[in-house]
């Protein structure tokens, strides 16, 4: 398997696309036409794990930072992150990134990870993002519709939420007049037609635009297809960052938080004034959350279990929910077991290892 197939199916579980505008996914480094040789996953490629890949012959290193967030102007080596890149071009390995297009998913994606060692049940996300659909209309003949559909489909088109192969069919009159130049499927150049066409509207993900569009016109029997596409402020509710959910029975509130600590495998937990005796309706954000609180307030969440909360953000909580800080690498740590089983589905000929160095830059007394 090349690195490039390795890609394209890391990135159909989340595509680059449901990024965030300051993030850097995708391959940071390497050359996507090597065969892979051995896949090393951690969750910050730090010069440690590049001598770990080295060691363990993988010339691949998945992971969920990118090492590099803005551009490099010069490789002396001055810091970690210019030590880190020189290593790995230096030895081959290539370094993949899949970092906030993966928070942002609703199924496997890193929030899951953490629902799933809670056992959050029934989570959906907190803030679904916006202005990431768009919708298809296109006119066919009746004899047409469906096999137009049904590449629609295929393309992509056509889910909303848990369900798929979604549209609306309406059917109208069509009007055209085909030119002296024209090689109708109906009607005769010259000849002013009207035909019983239906009008099919379906929704997609907008970075699919290109290959449904494609696929209409491969589908579409017309020489000339008529359609539009619009953009929608829609909210796409499987995308979009932070989950929020319910335990099966409400828990003892400090005995929740004693279970986070534990399931997390964290250190300490930071947490505010306890509001209530139990709590069953928990939002989650991996990594920085402190964004998603007015979010997570509003869902009417009892506790909001998130990372790198700032002092004055913990007033914020304003007695209308327990803000519980567990550390930044102590809620994302799990996203290795989630990219560990999520390749070794894929895996061809070549191992898959997990990092054993804990990359945490932070320690506790």
């Amino acid at each position: 398997m090349k690195i490039s197939e390795l890609a394209t199916i890391l990135e159909k579980i989340a595509p680059p696309q449901y990024q965030e505008a300051y993030d850097n996914s995708g391959l940071i480094v390497g050359n996507s036409t090597a065969d892979i040789t051995g896949i090393l996953i951690c969750l910050d490629s730090t010069e440690a794990v590049i001598d770990e890949a080295i060691n363990l012959g993988c010339n691949l290193v998945v992971a969920h930072h990118p090492i590099v967030f803005k551009g490099l102007k010069k490789f002396n080596g001055r810091n970690y992150v210019e030590r880190t890149v020189i290593k790995a071009i230096k030895n081959d390995i290539a370094i993949y990134a899949i970092h906030t297009n993966l928070d942002n998913m609703l199924y496997n994606g890193v929030n899951t990870q953490i629902c799933h060692k809670l056992g959050i049940k029934n989570a959906k996300i907190l803030a679904p993002k916006p202005q990431t659909l768009k919708q298809l209309t296109a006119f066919t003949p009746l004899d047409a519709t469906q096999k137009v559909l049904d590449a629609l489909y295929e393309a992509g088109a056509g889910e909303i939420g848990k369900y798929k192969n979604c549209s609306f069919t309406s059917l109208g009159t069509g009007s055209f007049t085909p030119t002296h130049s024209a090689n109708p499927y109906i009607g005769t150049p010259n000849k002013a037609e009207e035909v019983r066409e239906n009008s099919v509207q379906v929704i997609f993900p907008a970075y699919l635009e290109k290959k449904i569009v494609t696929a209409l016109h491969a589908a579409h029997p017309y020489e000339e297809v008529a359609y539009y596409v619009y953009a929608l402020e829609n909210e796409q509710s499987n995308v979009g960052a932070g989950m929020v959910g319910e335990l099966d029975e409400a828990m003892n509130t400090m005995d929740f938080l004693q279970l986070i600590k534990r399931q997390m495998t964290a250190s300490s937990v930071r947490y505010t004034d306890i509001l209530r005796e139990k709590v069953k309706k928990i939002a989650v954000c991996g990594g920085a959350g402190s964004f998603l609180l007015p979010q997570a307030i509003a869902s009417k969440a009892d506790i909001f279990i998130s990372a790198d909360f700032k002092y004055h953000e913990f007033f914020d909580a304003d007695k209308q929910i327990i803000i519980a800080d567990i550390g930044h690498y102590e809620s994302e740590q799990f996203t290795i077991d989630l990219l560990k089983d999520i390749l070794e589905k894929e895996n061809r000929d070549f191992e898959i290892f997990s990092t054993k160095i804990i990359t945490n830059p932070i320690n506790y007394l």
